[in-house]
């Protein structure tokens, strides 16, 4: 959300005249009558009897007022877009001068942000114009932030307006790491948002907001076991997420380690194909349950499988017989199943109709184990060997390329003919 303008339409004049533009506004439209009893309050508590504090200077008197102005806020009135705007900028500004204590403030702020998601309009641009003013103008580290912006954020989720507030993940955490509400305050708007984007369909969004769940919720969290499922789920499910070795990491989920799912995302980043085969054949139930869809995850694991046996044959070539019966599928199909993963950046390289062969250039490395470090420091110690044997064959070359010398040099006046001797 960007910091908006905002307007204070009615922000000239004594604190008595600004309230009067206020309570004017609000009964705008209402009879005479009508509008005689609604303003008849107001007028009572701006009149000093003798003895009393003036009102400019008596902050219990202001705060009474702005509150019934509060009670008496019911839609968003009768104006321009100008004029609301104008009008909630003006009393939220009163608000937070004269509530300065977050629980004052919140009590005072709840019932507006009500009236503003509520009330009937037919465009949400002005809501979402007050609601951001709201957010804008209370403090970085004010938790009712995560209020104003829970409401923002519903209004359009509920409109399927999402890209009007052009929410992104850097300023979500950059908000949590300032709003003061707890760790499990955060999680609950984490889920918020991941919910809302999974609706959307930006699964991989939605996955990004569940996995900072994840870490923001402490153990002794009630939601920490079911966050950690949710984003396992979520891992396996997405069809373009494979580097899972990051979440596996994640100490978070030792709360869930016992579990099924867990030993099933610890097969799909460091296993294959076979140990897939033989998880499932004692757990199909955990799949539907879990509403996993076992020929998406079957295909990610195959895929994965195909890649570490790419890894294996970098700058070499593997035959399609070898890649059908590792990743098991027909022969016919193989040039299918590479070309997809070529497509998710999984593995680079050339496939050949004539030979039947894939020859690798480049792979993914699932899980850089021992035998990766080993396997690394085997080639770069053949390409050193190579690369001395190529310096001492140009070296070589060089040398016998040089012309031989035919004599001593001649410098200088030895150059020159010599005299006749007499």
């Amino acid at each position: 959300m960007s910091e908006s303008d905002t307007i204070a339409l009615f922000a000239e004049g004594t604190f008595e005249e600004q309230v009067q533009d206020l309570v004017n506004y609000i009964v705008r439209g209402l009879s005479d009558e009508s509008r005689t009893t609604a303003i008849k309050p107001f007028q009572e508590l701006f009149i000093t009897r003798s003895g009393r504090t003036p009102l400019n200077k008596d902050a219990e008197r202001k705060k009474k007022v702005i509150s019934m102005v509060i009670a008496e806020t019911k839609t968003l009135g009768q104006g321009s877009e100008r004029e609301i705007e104008g009008f909630f900028n003006l009393l939220i500004s009163h608000v937070l001068t004269l509530f300065t204590d977050t629980s004052s403030a919140k009590g005072q702020i709840e019932p507006l942000i009500a009236v503003i998601t509520s009330s009937a309009s037919e465009s949400s641009v002005i809501k979402y114009r007050i609601l951001s003013n709201i957010f804008n103008a209370l403090p970085r580290q004010s938790p009712i932030r995560l209020q104003v912006y829970n409401a923002l954020f519903s209004l359009a989720t509920s409109n399927k307006e999402l890209d009007t507030i052009q929410v992104n993940k850097s300023t979500v955490d950059r908000w949590l790491s300032e709003w003061d509400v707890s760790p499990d305050e955060k999680g609950t708007f984490l889920k918020s948002l991941a919910i809302a984007f999974e609706q959307a369909g930006d699964a991989t969004t939605s996955y990004s907001y569940l996995f900072s769940r994840l870490e923001v919720l402490p153990d002794g969290s009630s939601e920490a076991e079911q966050a950690a499922i949710d984003v396992i789920i979520a891992a396996l499910r997405l069809p373009t997420v494979f580097d899972l070795n990051k979440l596996l990491k994640t100490s978070r989920l030792e709360i869930v380690k016992d579990r099924p799912l867990f030993a099933l995302l610890r097969i799909i980043a460091q296993g294959d194909l076979k140990d897939y085969k033989q998880w499932e054949s004692g757990n199909q139930q955990v799949l539907s349950k879990s509403g996993l869809d076992a020929a998406a995850v079957e295909k990610k694991i195959r895929f994965l499988t195909l890649a570490t046996l790419a890894s294996d044959y970098v700058g070499k070539e593997i035959s399609y017989s070898k890649i059908a019966s590792t990743i098991q599928v027909p022969e016919s199909d193989v040039e299918l199943w590479v070309i997809n993963a070529v497509r998710s950046n999984l593995l680079a390289g050339k496939l050949s109709q004539l030979t039947q062969t894939f020859c690798v250039t480049r792979s993914i490395t699932r899980a850089f184990q021992k035998p990766d470090w080993k396997l690394l420091e085997e080639k770069l110690s053949s390409w050193r060997t190579n690369l001395i044997g190529v310096l001492e064959v140009v070296e070589s070359a060089r040398k016998s390329a040089q012309p031989a010398p035919t004599g001593p040099p001649v410098h200088g006046d030895l150059a020159k003919e010599a005299p006749a001797s007499t």
